[in-house]
Order: C-alpha cells, then structure tokens, then sequence
C-alpha cells in the first residue's frame, strides 16, 4: 500500500485492522443487526482513531466495500419469501449510514463518500480540494476490515 500512498503523496497517520492480535466477536454495533459488517468498520475506525496523536475535525471518510452483502441476502430472502422486513434493514442497507455513525460518534466534519474500489484517489482530490485536511480511508470485507488516516503532508 505504501507505494500507491508515495503516488497519491499521501501519508499515513495511523492504522487499524480487524482482525488484531487476541480479536474473536468483533463487538456489537447499537442500531445495526445480523451482519458484522458495520460492526467491523466501526472497530477499526476507533482503532485507527484512537492511535492518531492529532486528528482534526475537518478528517471525512472513505468507504471502501461492495457493500453488507449478509443483510442484503436478508432483505432479498425476505421481500421473496413475501414477509415483512424489520426497520432496521432499511437503515442498515446503506452502507453509508455506518460512515454517518462512526462520523458522529468521532465528530469528523468532513465529506462522507462510499466507494467499491480504491479510495485513495478519492482521499487524494477530497484532501487536494481542500474539502479535507486528513481521510479515514476504511475497508471492509467478509471477514476483515482495515482502516488508515492520510493526509497530504508530514506526518503530524
């Protein structure tokens, strides 16, 4: 990764991965169900967080993923089967609401945006712009999930 970061002259801040050293259950999210899909983002957006020396409130979000693919076979099981779908689906169907919760929860006033691939490029024009001084830049798969803050100069 260190070498697509030297093109995009990005740095990185800080880091965190899922699975680390001793995890197990990644732990349960409030208001998400079923699937660890946000649960993962969100524990390694804290880890990633948590180990940053200085953030500022201008750091937005990439999100990197082809989405929570659990829930969506849910929700395509369900509406097939003819049942009723709870409220929290709907909700949680958007991969973008867990990149709303782990924003509030950090108070990360910069853009939000989700993606299927990459992210740099996306942290690169969001930081170049002036939209951003720093990118949580997070990446969750089926059983892991990682997570790095960049920004575009000197490591602070």
């Amino acid at each position: 990764m260190t070498g697509l970061l030297e093109v995009h002259e990005l740095v990185v801040l800080a880091e965190g991965h899922w699975p680390e050293v001793g995890d197990d259950v990644p732990p349960a999210l409030p208001g998400f169900v079923l699937s660890t899909f946000s649960s993962f983002a969100a524990v390694v957006a804290e880890r990633c967080l948590s180990r940053l020396a200085d953030r500022t409130p201008l750091t937005g979000i990439v999100l990197v993923s082809d989405g929570d693919r659990v829930s969506a076979e849910h929700v395509r099981q369900t509406v097939a089967e003819g049942k009723r779908l709870g409220p929290l689906f709907f909700f949680q169907s958007v991969p973008n609401s867990v990149a709303g919760w782990i924003a509030a929860r950090w108070d990360l006033r910069g853009p939000v945006v989700c993606v299927t691939d990459g992210g740099l490029d996306e942290a690169a024009l969001l930081i170049g712009d002036g939209d951003a001084d720093q990118m949580l830049i997070v990446q969750v798969g089926a059983n892991q999930a990682s997570a790095v803050i960049v920004s575009g100069g000197d490591p602070i």
